[in-house]
């Protein structure tokens, strides 16, 4: 019996230990999430526009980008969302603005959250949103629709082999997570 009992004290230590460390671990995210948020500038709205600022104060006229702008709604069932225009022309260093049409064809109330692609990955670190519907959740009622701006800026010290980048947005549905809080 009293092997019994130690097994089931080392296994309530180890338990305790691991519950423990997830907790620590859990309070440790919040300054490792702000430091990663200080290096990319995500989420920080201040330091986007600073980049931006930046940028723009040394524009190329002498280069020419296209920006092509797709828009999936696969995670968030019926709905009609595409941009106004599938591409741009843009020179690095310079503000632009493009819009996303949305329109939820669900037949009740959402809560929809727009997840961001860049194509080529390596080229997101030179592409600054300072204003993007996706920073936050979107809500829409039934049968709303809107458009929803983009503004953004390509920083001038983009490689010089980059011609094209997509900008890709996917609907998901996080009425259930965001009701939830």
């Amino acid at each position: 019996m009293s092997e019994l009992k130690k097994a089931h004290r080392s296994l309530t230590w180890k338990l305790l230990a691991i519950a423990a460390g997830s907790f620590g671990f859990g309070f440790a995210l919040v300054p490792l999430y702000n430091v990663i948020c200080g290096v990319t500038g995500v989420g920080d709205q201040s330091a986007l526009l600073k980049k931006a600022k930046v940028a723009a104060e040394h524009p190329d006229p002498s280069r020419t980008i296209t920006v092509e702008f797709l828009g999936d709604a696969g995670g968030a069932g019926q709905w009609d969302f595409h941009p106004v225009k599938r591409e741009i022309e843009v020179h690095p260093g310079q503000l632009y603005s493009a819009e996303f049409f949305a329109h939820n064809l669900t037949g009740q109330t959402v809560t929809v959250q727009a997840i961001p692609s860049i194509a080529p990955s390596k080229v997101a670190a030179y592409f600054h949103k300072t204003e993007c519907f996706c920073f936050s959740p979107q809500h829409f009622t039934v049968n709303e629709q809107r458009d929803m701006p983009v503004r953004f800026i390509i920083d001038p010290a983009i490689p010089s082999y980059v011609d094209r980048i997509t900008l890709s947005y996917t609907f998901y549905d996080e009425s259930s997570r965001v009701s939830s809080r």
